[in-house]
Order: structure tokens, then sequence, then C-alpha cells
């Protein structure tokens, strides 16, 4: 055989084509189990900017955000005040840190129930949601409805981006070691959607929270303290800036000082005292050799 003689053969043709073909295969897999996950979290991102754009094209969001709140407020009283229980199994001491901690509510709980014989579990409840509305509608009553409106809307747009970035995060951690699964004789990708479905509806519910929380507990200042620093950040238009001139500066004594200190300062050019050796002249050092072979090397 010939060198660079083509080998053809039916069945070196055939072998070619199907190891081509099982390579084709096993590419289309990846590919295809990637789509697969991808496709959960496109799902959910085209969720998240659902309700991103609703939310910027409206200009109002307060009666979303009340409901919000009622919800909220309920997660946190369910978690120390569980729905049908006793008195007994009532978290008085932890209800009341949460509240302060979360929404910066300082609610006298134990002594509600010091004062009044019986106090039932809805009539506590009914009492949390009036402090929180009413902390709410004191902030709008400082800063006025307009203010309070924006900024409910970007305390909550800033929740969203922070939160869903974080999520993106937590769902490529995920990702990465879910085919760990397949040891347990599980469906990595069965179990991917399983967990990310679970992580976002978590991340959906801690929007909601953050977003009450950090409104519940932001320091507002007033509409006439809001105008008075609006006013002090205006720039004043057509204002001409006059300097003196650094002669103006200087006393009349000092300007006569400036210039004869200035002549004595310049300098003359420098001038060479010795003749210049030419490179073929007896070398200033008296060995008797040429300049240019003792120390006319060294320059």
């Amino acid at each position: 055989m010939q060198s660079g003689e083509s080998i053809e053969h039916p069945w070196v043709s055939k072998a070619i084509e199907n190891a081509q073909r099982k390579v084709e295969a096993h590419n289309f897999d990846i590919r295809k189990n990637l789509l697969e996950y991808d496709d959960v979290a496109n799902d959910q991102r085209k969720v998240v900017y659902e309700q991103r754009r609703d939310l910027m094209m409206e200009e109002d969001i307060s009666e979303n955000l009340a409901a919000i709140r009622e919800d909220v407020v309920d997660a946190s009283i369910n978690e120390y005040l569980p729905a049908g229980s006793m008195d007994e199994q009532w978290d008085i001491e932890g209800l009341t840190a949460a509240f302060k901690n979360d929404y910066g509510l300082s609610l006298p709980i134990q002594k509600w129930l010091d004062d009044e014989d019986s106090v039932a579990e809805e009539e506590v409840r009914e009492r949390i949601h009036q402090r929180v509305a009413k902390l709410f509608q004191e902030k709008q009553d400082r800063v006025g409805p307009d203010i309070m409106r924006r900024l409910e809307k970007d305390m909550m747009l800033k929740v969203l981006d922070n939160r869903w970035k974080e999520h993106l995060a937590a769902m490529d951690y995920l990702r990465q070691g879910i085919g760990l699964r397949g040891y347990a004789q599980k469906n990595p990708k069965q179990e991917y959607k399983r967990e990310a479905f679970g992580m976002f509806e978590e991340m959906l519910e801690q929007i909601k929270h953050e977003t009450i929380s950090l409104i519940s507990r932001v320091e507002l200042p007033t509409l006439e303290e809001i105008k008075a620093m609006e006013a002090a950040q205006q720039v004043p238009e057509n204002i001409q800036y006059q300097h003196a001139q650094a002669d103006d500066i200087l006393h009349p004594e000092q300007q006569e000082v400036v210039p004869k200190v200035e002549e004595q300062v310049k300098q003359e050019p420098y001038k060479r005292k010795d003749k210049k050796l030419g490179r073929n002249d007896p070398c200033h050092c008296g060995s008797g050799k040429k300049f240019k072979q003792c120390h006319g090397k060294l320059t």
C-alpha cells in the first residue's frame, strides 16, 4: 500500500458509520439531558420575570402589599401560636422577640394576657394585625402617600432581584451534585425538579417576608425634612466664580522680593575648565595608554 492511499472497504466504511452514529447519539443525549435541567430554571424564570414586569407596571401596590402583609404576619404568629392550640402551648416570649426583630414592634402580648381573664387566640391575632397596620399607616402619614407608594415598590423590586440571584446560585450548586442521587437508586432529574420546586416556593415566601420586614423597620424622615434635604441638594445655576490673581494675593513688599529671588535662582550654563581629551590622546591617569584603551572604556 502506497503512502497516502485511502483505505476503502465496505466493512471499514460500515464500522466508521456505526461509530459515528453512536457518538452523535451520545452527544444528543447529553444535550437533551442539559435541556431538561435548563427547562426547570426557565419555567421559574418566566414566573419571576412576569411578576417583576407586573410590579414595574403598577403605580400603586398598596392593596397587594396589604394582602401580603396579612399572610406574612399570620405565618409569623403560627410559628409561636399554633392554630387551635391551648394557652399553655403558646410561646409568648418567642412571639414578642420575633416581632421586635423582624418588624421593629414592641408588642405587650404578655400584658394583654395578664390584664384580662381570658384572651382568645383570634383576639391576639387581631390585635397584632392592627398594630402592624397602624405601623404602616404611621409611616405613610410621615412621608405622604406618594413617597410611600414609591418606597413600597422600590423595596419589593430590590428584594426580588437579590433573592432571585441567590436562588440561581443555589440552583447551580444543587445541579452540580444531583447526579449522586443515582447511587441511592433515585432519578437525578426527578430529584432535581422536586427540590428546585421546593426552593422556588421558599424563595417566594422569603421575598414576601423580607419586603414586609424592611418596610416595617425602615426609619423615614418627615415630609418637611425631605423637602429641606432636596432644597439643600439643589445646585445654584448661573454662578460665576471670580478668583484673585496671584500677584494680587501678595503684599507689595513680597511682590518686589519675588522678581529679585527669581533672578538669583537663574543658573548660568556649564563651562568646561579643562581641555577635553581625544580618544587617541594619552590618558590623564599617567598610565601611558591611549584614553580610549584606558579610562575611555568606562565612559
